[in-house]
């Protein structure tokens, strides 16, 4: 256990260097986490017979991830930087990985953010290609948890989205404060639980869009437990009291929202 809580000490978050760029653990994670949603994805179109071709599937694949990386981008600015005005002044400056002239990489990404970018990405493709919105909103809801393992478990390595401080044994040592590992607690709930709550209710969807709803409800209440472990973000701090944060309040709003559109469309479907 004292090696695990002093984990940090020992380990490097820069996994090797391409000449002078270094590769982060995190980044690798986040390759993984994209690589991993798309095979789900390509399994569950196989073993549910969905009527969706592998051609498709890499198409909508392209149109997804930019709208990821974009909104999660542009999320971040909006909901979480400090410096917003000088992003929207010199949006060049967004995705620019270099400081001072050094590589830093793309520092700061919301998932609220990605999730808009993501439904814009997918709403486009849709409306060029065809393919019933709904039908690809349930398969990205079965797909996209377990990559998301890979993704909180980035978070971890690279040493980032600490938890609060704890005395709970399996604690993690961050500047001298045990603190919980809030980002393994993400993974597990927001990714293995989800998971398995959307792919065995998958068979009982009532109508097409509904696992998508069900997920945003399930990651929205996920997440605002799991905030409950995690240290507020520095230059925010609590929104509420000494408990409430940012993350938690846009993850109850997501939740709210995706149970309001459920009820809607249930009615709609009891009438006819």
């Amino acid at each position: 256990m004292e090696f695990w809580q002093h984990i940090y000490e020992h380990f490097n978050p820069v996994a090797f260097n391409l000449g002078p760029i270094p590769i982060h653990w995190y980044g690798l994670m986040y390759v993984l986490a994209l690589l991993s949603a798309l095979m789900i994805a390509k399994w569950i179109v196989k073993k549910d017979a969905i009527a969706i071709t592998k051609e498709q599937l890499d198409d909508y694949f392209i149109y997804a991830e930019i709208g990821v990386i974009l909104g999660a981008r542009l999320g971040y600015i909006l909901f979480y930087d400090t410096h917003t005005m000088y992003y929207l002044t010199q949006p060049w400056q967004i995705f620019n990985p270099f400081m001072d002239g050094h590589f830093v990489g793309i520092r700061g990404m919301s998932f609220h953010g990605a999730i808009l970018g993501f439904l814009i990405g997918s709403y486009l493709y849709h409306r060029k290609h065809g393919i019933p919105f709904g039908l690809l909103m349930d398969l990205v809801a079965v797909s996209v948890p377990l990559g998301y393992v890979f993704g909180r478990i980035g978070n971890f390595l690279n040493q980032e989205l600490i938890g609060r401080a704890t005395d709970v044994p399996w604690g993690i040592y961050v500047y001298d404060t045990l603190c919980h590992p809030s980002q393994l607690y993400e993974a597990f709930i927001e990714g293995i639980v989800v998971f398995v709550i959307i792919y065995a209710y998958r068979a009982r969807k009532a109508f097409e869009g509904e696992l998508i709803l069900l997920y945003g409800f399930l990651y929205g209440i996920g997440r605002a437990s799991v905030e409950f472990y995690r240290a507020p973000d520095a230059q925010i701090g609590y929104i509420v009291g000494n408990w409430m944060t940012l993350g938690m309040a846009l993850s109850l709003a997501m939740a709210v929202f995706s149970m309001a559109i459920w009820f809607v469309l249930q009615k709609r479907i009891q009438k006819v």
